[in-house]
């Protein structure tokens, strides 16, 4: 690595930030299909024309707009990801924006080994809340079928989402076996949102809601299957060993748990996105980490289960199935 590499490293933060307030600033969705002025756009979202003129310009240098004869214009694929008028909008980079408030608090947080904003999910306004679960669902729904294909689903009829937010897994697991019935287990705050994302996608009469905080309720029961995605990395080692516990109460003989996440080498290095992933948590929670093999699989031990295995996914995240005999 030499010294251009490393000063291109450092800087990198800023084309990102550029894309960012862009979309924060809603430019895309103001730019008419016949091309509009900086005047015209600035004067829309009551910005500064002369600060909005230099943004629009750096966004056609990097290839996310074009300019001709003083109109700028959305390309092809800003009009479908980054307009709201897009077919393919992408609601849920707000979630990205929100995160680059936490990140820029990276160093503090390591002098002090406090995060940047402790408040809890469910303390958290709907200003937040939405684009987080906007931006879980577009990821979702796009991974689950590469995800989930090759779960034997033989034998399992009833399924517990723990976490499920915008209930994208579950929706995945009925698309794959029509017969499961399944329930999204979340906050009093997300599960409205669960139910606008269910209604839309058309599953409410195969999709039930529980209401629960598992830190401090127990999971209802009587499941084939608990699934866990993109949960235990929130939480310390103490809070997700009393979850898995919670999670063998809830399944029924010769039912499994499937933890789907980063799963780290003994020395937390690898794989590179989940030592990334580690410091979102760092900066984001309280005691949320991304953990590694040994110690996933001496939380389920201690829970009872048994038969443990790991499927590592083409993303770099893994599966983790262990079973209840």
């Amino acid at each position: 690595m030499n010294q251009n590499t490393i000063r291109e490293f450092a800087s990198s933060f800023q084309k990102s930030r550029i894309l960012l307030s862009g979309f924060e600033l809603d430019l895309f969705s103001n730019i008419d299909e016949h091309g509009s002025t900086a005047k015209q756009v600035s004067a829309t979202l009551n910005l500064s024309e002369h600060g909005c003129e230099r943004l629009l310009n750096v966004l056609v240098s990097l290839d996310f707009l074009t300019k001709q004869n003083q109109l700028f214009f959305n390309t092809e694929e800003s009009s479908a990801f980054l307009s709201k008028k897009g077919s393919d909008y992408l609601g849920g980079l707000m979630h990205s924006n929100q995160l680059w408030n936490t990140w820029s608090h990276l160093s503090q947080v390591v002098r002090t080994g406090k995060p940047a904003h402790p408040t809890e999910i469910n303390q958290r306004g709907d200003g937040w809340l939405f684009p987080f679960i906007s931006a879980m669902h577009d990821r979702a729904i796009k991974q689950a079928p590469q995800q989930l294909r090759k779960i034997d689903l033989t034998g399992i009829t009833h399924l517990l989402d723990v976490g499920g937010g915008s209930g994208a897994y579950s929706m995945e697991f009925i698309a794959i076996k029509p017969d499961i019935k399944a329930t999204v287990f979340d906050l009093p705050n997300v599960v409205p949102i669960t139910r606008q994302f269910i209604d839309k996608e058309g599953f409410s009469d195969k999709i039930s809601i529980y209401t629960g905080d598992y830190t401090v309720d127990e999971l209802p029961g009587g499941f084939d299957l608990v699934f866990l995605s993109a949960i235990i990395h929130s939480n310390s080692l103490e809070v997700n060993q009393d979850l898995i516990r919670k999670c063998f109460k809830s399944l029924n003989n010769n039912g499994k748990i499937i933890i789907q996440d980063w799963i780290m080498n003994s020395e937390r290095t690898q794989p590179a996105m989940g030592a990334i992933f580690a410091i979102n948590m760092l900066v984001g929670t309280e005691s949320g980490d991304c953990f590694t093999e040994q110690e996933v699989t001496e939380m389920l031990t201690a829970a009872g289960f048994e038969y443990i295995s790991r499927i590592e996914l083409e993303s770099g995240l893994s599966q983790v199935i262990a079973h209840k005999m």
